[in-house]
């Protein structure tokens, strides 16, 4: 879908609250959201599912204030970022997600479709990372961001998205050494 038709799309929901417009809009963006979300969360799809959810809602009652100076996809993920951050203020306590924990979600190995044992590696690795890290890597290896786009999402400098990057790519490439995986 092109930045045009997205912009039109987002005129029609806003000026008509035109619901199948926004459901062309969910239907593209969905899963880069969803994405997000899973790397954010260390793989929790059920809590993935609900903040992509609140996400989608939110964008759909600020849809008028998307003014197509970015992509669709940056204002979006900047909603996402805003509901996660939004849901890690509001469970403060949830160790889960923080740095050297695994989430606790993760089935067991026995129970993983082919291929998991990497994903599983992955996210372990991800949980290795800061918050901020995390959430950099995640926008540029992942999601395929810019560091002016992740910067203008996240309210950091571009120096500080830098940082992250290189701290967070230093400790997963290290990690993922440390556990069989040479390169």
């Amino acid at each position: 879908m092109g930045r045009l038709n997205d912009i039109s799309l987002a005129t029609q929901v806003a000026v008509f609250g035109n619901k199948r417009a926004f459901d062309q809009l969910v239907r593209q963006y969905q899963s880069p959201v969803r994405r997000f979300f899973l790397s954010q969360t260390l793989g929790d799809e059920m809590l993935s599912d609900d903040l992509a959810q609140d996400t989608f809602l939110k964008a759909f009652t600020h849809i008028g204030q998307f003014r197509g100076t970015s992509s669709f996809l940056t204002w979006l993920t900047r909603i996402a970022y805003n509901v996660y951050y939004d849901y890690r203020r509001q469970n403060a306590g949830d160790r889960r997600l923080e740095a050297g924990s695994l989430s606790p979600l993760t089935p067991a190995p026995s129970l993983q479709p082919p291929n998991s044992t990497i994903k599983m590696d992955l996210y372990t690795a991800l949980a290795q990372l800061k918050e901020e890290e995390r959430t950099c890597i995640n926008l540029q290896l992942v999601e395929g961001f810019a560091i002016d786009d992740i910067a203008k999402m996240t309210n950091m400098p571009t120096g500080t998205v830098k940082s992250h990057l290189k701290r967070g790519k230093e400790k997963m490439a290290q990690y993922l050494r440390q556990n069989g995986y040479d390169r």
